[in-house]
C-alpha cells in the first residue's frame, strides 16, 4: 500500500493530504465544535504540523546560501555572459524589477491577507533587522539604516542566527569573489554547485513528508479558526494569476510589440508547447528543453543563441518568483496587521530581486525564499515559516503559473538579445504554421 502511495506524484499526494486535512478539521470546527473540536486540532493534529514547519524551517537557510552561490557563479559564466550575456542579464534583471513592483501594486490593491485571523507560532521574532535597531534604541528606521544593516559583521552569526538579508548579502559577495578568483577557485566553484545540488535533493526528500504535514497544518487551521480562511487563500491566487497575466501582456508585450516590433500572438504561439509543459511541471529546468526548441524552431531565434541564453534565464530569470514574493510580502504584512513604509515596499522589492536570481527552478522552490522577503519588514523566522506552510497545501496551483511567467520571460528576452545581435529569423517568427511536435 506505501509504495502505491509513493508511486503517485507528489502534488496528488500533497492534494489528497490537504483535502482530508480540510474535512477533518471541518468536521471538528462544526462537527464536534465547542472547545472539544479547536482541542483535538491544538493539542493532537498542530504538533505533527509544527514538526514539518521545523523541516522546513531547517532547509531555509542552507537553501538560500549555497542556491544564491552556485546562481552568481552560473550567471558569472565566461561562456555566458560577454556579449549575449550581458544583454541577457540587464534585461533580465529590468523584467524582474518591473515584477516585483507589479505583484506588491496588486498585493495591496486586492489586499489578499486582510482579514486573516493569524495567530503566530511563535512570539519570538528572529534576528530581523528592525529587531536590531530597536533593541539599539533606534525610534525610526530609516531606508539607509536598512541598507547598512544589510552587511553582516559576523556571516556565520548572520546564519546561526538566521537573518537572512545578511546571509543574501554574503551569498552574493561570496560569489563574485569565487568568479573573480577563476581558476583557483575551481575546486570552491564546483563544491557549492555542488552542494547547491545536494540541498535541492534534501528538500525533495522533505517535501516527501508533506502530504502528513498538509493534513496537519489545515486539520488544525481548520479546527481552530473555520472555513474562512479559504477565501483569502483564494484573493491570494487571483492576486498571482492576474499579475502575471498582465506581467506577460505589458511587458514581455512591450518587448516584443514595441521593442521589435513583432505580433505578440505569434509569440504566444510558438511558445504553446512549452507553456503547456510548464504549466503542468511547474519547473523551469524540466521545461528547459522544449523552450529551447520552441524559441529556436517556431520563433527563428538562433540555435547557438537560444542554447546559451535560454539556460543562463532558467538560473537568474525568475520574474514569476518575483512577482509571487512581492504578492506573498503584502499578504504577510495584511495578516500581521504590519504598515509598510515606502522604504519597506523599496527593500521588499529590492531583496525579492535578489532573491529571486537565487531560486532553484524546480517546483516550489521559491516559496521557501519569501521568508527573505518578510524579514524585511520585521517577520521572524517563526511567523515566516508559520505563513510559508499555511500557504504550502495550495502552492502547486501557484507555481505553475510562475513557471509560466518564468519562461515566457526567459523566451522574450532571447527573442530581443537575437534580434539585436542580427540571430533572429523573422520569417521563422511569423510563419502560422509552428509545432514542435516531431522535433
Amino acid at each position: 500500500m506505501m509504495k502505491t502511495w509513493f508511486a503517485k506524484p507528489l502534488w496528488l499526494r500533497v492534494m489528497v493530504g490537504l483535502v482530508l486535512g480540510l474535512l477533518s478539521g471541518l468536521v471538528l470546527h462544526y462537527g464536534i465544535g465547542g472547545e472539544t473540536g479547536p482541542h483535538i486540532a491544538e493539542v493532537w493534529l498542530k504538533p505533527f504540523g509544527d514538526a514539518f514547519v521545523r523541516l522546513i524551517q531547517m532547509l531555509v537557510i542552507p537553501l538560500i546560501f549555497t542556491t544564491l552561490v552556485a546562481g552568481v557563479i552560473a550567471m558569472g559564466d565566461p561562456k555566458k555572459l560577454g556579449s549575449l550575456g550581458g544583454k541577457a542579464v540587464m534585461l533580465y534583471f529590468s523584467t524582474t524589477a518591473f515584477a516585483v513592483s507589479l505583484g506588491l501594486f496588486i498585493g495591496a490593491l486586492i489586499k489578499p491577507g486582510k482579514g486573516v485571523s493569524y495567530t503566530s507560532a511563535s512570539t519570538d521574532s528572529q534576528s530581523s533587522i528592525i529587531d536590531k535597531l530597536q533593541s539599539a534604541g533606534e525610534v525610526s528606521v530609516s531606508l539607509t539604516d536598512k541598507i547598512l544593516h544589510i552587511i553582516p559583521t559576523n556571516p556565520v552569526e548572520a546564519m546561526s542566527t538566521a537573518d537572512v538579508l545578511a546571509v543574501i548579502f554574503f551569498a552574493i559577495m561570496l560569489g563574485i569573489g569565487i568568479l573573480a578568483a577563476g581558476d583557483k577557485a575551481r575546486t570552491v566553484s564546483t563544491f557549492f554547485e555542488e552542494a547547491s545540488e545536494v540541498i535541492q535533493k534534501l528538500t525533495m526528500i522533505v517535501m516527501e513528508v508533506a502530504p502528513f504535514g498538509v493534513f496537519a497544518l489545515m486539520a488544525w487551521v481548520m479546527g481552530t479558526q473555520g472555513i474562512g480562511l479559504l477565501l483569502n487563500l483564494s484573493k491570494l491566487a487571483i492576486a498571482l494569476y492576474l499579475a502575471c497575466f498582465l506581467h506577460i501582456l505589458f511587458v514581455y508585450g512591450g518587448l516584443i510589440k514595441i521593442v521589435l516590433k513583432l505580433p505578440m500572438v505569434r509569440f504566444i504561439k510558438g511558445m504553446a508547447d512549452a507553456i503547456g509543459v510548464a504549466y503542468s511541471t511547474s519547473s523551469s529546468n524540466a521545461t528547459l528543453p522544449v523552450t529551447i526548441a520552441c524559441v529556436h524552431k517556431n520563433l527563428g531565434v538562433d540555435k547557438s543563441i537560444a542554447a546559451s541564453i535560454l539556460p543562463l534565464g532558467a538560473t537568474v530569470n525568475m520574474d514569476g518568483t518575483a512577482i509571487y514574493l512581492g504578492i506573498v510580502a503584502t499578504f504577510a504584512a495584511q495578516a500581521l496587521g504590519i504598515e509598510l513604509t515606502m522604504a519597506d515596499y523599496l527593500m521588499v522589492g529590492f531583496t525579492a530581486t535578489m532573491a529571486s536570481i537565487g531560486t532553484a527552478g524546480i517546483p516550489s522552490a521559491s516559496l521557501f525564499l519569501a521568508s527573505t522577503v518578510l524579514a524585511v519588514f520585521g517577520v521572524g523566522q517563526a511567523d515566516a515559516v508559520l505563513i510559508i506552510a499555511f500557504i504550502f497545501p495550495f502552492d502547486r496551483l501557484l507555481d505553475m503559473m510562475r513557471t509560466v511567467t518564468n519562461i515566457c520571460g526567459d523566451a522574450a528576452v532571447a527573442t530581443t538579445v537575437a534580434k539585436w545581435q542580427g540571430g533572429l529569423d523573422e520569417d521563422v517568427f511569423r510563419n502560422k504554421e509552428t509545432s514542435i511536435e516531431n522535433i
